[in-house]
């Protein structure tokens, strides 16, 4: 007996990387899932390979026309949803003075705006099964920022503060949302040339000193989309390897990096 037995989970963004490991994980837990992405080659291909347990539905978050649809799919699919996982992202870097309105808003419509459709697209589903849970994915740079990512950053500040909302509006219909905030992870967002010092260098002075993996995110995913998390809402759960928590100091007690030239240990 899996945890989402009989449950219908809807995943956008599960064509390859976080999303699709999020998808084949409630798959393997008893959960038909619906797979949503605009890389549709990838996507099908996804589905196909998860099995009779999964569809594959063609899904632009910015646009309500493919949220009904994609509801459509998931009613087709299961007769019911169960849980949302707004997992679909973009992201642009650049200085504030290097960004364009017009980028600025492609990463607000697909982040930002497709978390908002996607909720509100998913509410009546939700409602029908009498309960259910929405897991939004921002990100550490929704609770802190970096230099380069305005747009980026203004979008995940938006997803924590809808996911409070949403989880204050809705939990009168035993719907839970909560938001996830993950730190590096290593999917082509994330490590986009695949280079293996990626995965460990620029993490030397957080507390797990390595990259995050997509099924580490997905695990902490469906925790809040399950049972065991039934008394869980409105919060965000920061999957980061210890990236917030603070930075190693060389030198001073307790750290694993070298002194000498404040070098990094392999």
């Amino acid at each position: 007996m899996g945890r989402f037995d009989g449950k219908v989970v809807l995943v956008t963004g599960a064509a390859r990387g976080q999303g699709e490991a999020e998808a084949r994980l409630f798959a393997s837990e008893g959960a038909s899932v619906v797979l949503a992405d605009v890389l549709d080659a990838e996507g099908e291909a996804v589905a196909a390979d998860i099995g009779a347990a999964a569809r594959y539905v063609h899904l632009d978050v910015s646009s309500e026309a493919d949220w009904a649809g994609a509801m459509d799919v998931a009613r087709a699919h299961g007769g019911r949803l169960d849980a949302l996982v707004n997992n679909a992202a973009i992201i642009r870097p650049a200085a504030i003075e290097d960004t364009s309105l017009a980028d600025y808003m492609s990463v607000i419509n697909v982040n930002q705006v497709g978390c908002f459709l996607g909720m509100k697209a998913a509410l009546p589903l939700l409602k029908e099964s009498g309960a259910g849970a929405i897991v939004n994915i921002s990100s550490i740079d929704g609770i802190a920022s970096k230099n380069g990512l305005v747009s980026y950053t203004a979008s995940k500040f938006a997803i924590r503060g809808m996911t409070k909302t949403a989880a204050m509006e809705w939990g009168q219909f035993g719907i839970r949302v909560n938001s996830v905030h993950p730190g590096g992870v290593n999917t082509i967002m994330g490590n986009p040339i695949n280079d293996p010092i990626l995965e460990t260098m620029p993490y030397q002075q957080q507390a797990i000193g390595r990259i995050g993996y997509p099924d580490e995110i997905a695990r902490a995913v469906a925790f809040l989309a399950s049972p065991d998390a039934s008394y869980i809402t409105g919060t965000e759960l920061v999957v980061d390897g210890g990236w917030l928590a603070g930075r190693l100091e060389p030198g001073l007690p307790g750290s694993r990096l070298q002194t000498e030239g404040y070098g990094y240990n392999a």
